[in-house]
């Protein structure tokens, strides 16, 4: 695949960050979580990563994370496309992501090295 097909694509509207691999975004699976504000770009690159690993056995999936700003804080959805049936479990899975209090202290840890 060409270096250009690799880019992620980051579409910023108003409040709202979207990270995408392709455009325009769809979210067949999702979850949502609200966290302290903290760089959108750099909190929504790490959960693409943790929501890839969680699911990158599905195929088809490619990750989609929106990240709104909301007050003092940040609502983040986070899922994907997939090219396919959805499997049974796939949303837990995403939410348990990003439940888990070590993920969230490391994004945290790592989008405040960005300010």
């Amino acid at each position: 695949m060409s270096g250009r097909g690799r880019r992620w694509q980051v579409v910023r509207q108003g409040d709202t960050l979207v990270l995408a691999r392709r455009m325009p975004a769809r979210m067949d699976v999702a979850a949502e979580t609200r966290l302290a504000a903290m760089p959108r770009l750099r909190l929504a690159r790490q959960v693409r990563q943790d929501v890839w690993r969680a699911l990158q056995r599905v195929r088809g999936f490619s990750p989609v994370i929106e990240v709104h700003a909301e007050g003092d804080g940040l609502r983040l959805v986070a899922g994907g496309q997939v090219d396919g049936a959805v499997p049974p479990g796939a949303s837990a899975a995403i939410a348990a992501v990003l439940e888990d209090r070590d993920n969230r202290a490391r994004w945290a840890r790592h989008a405040g090295r960005g300010r």
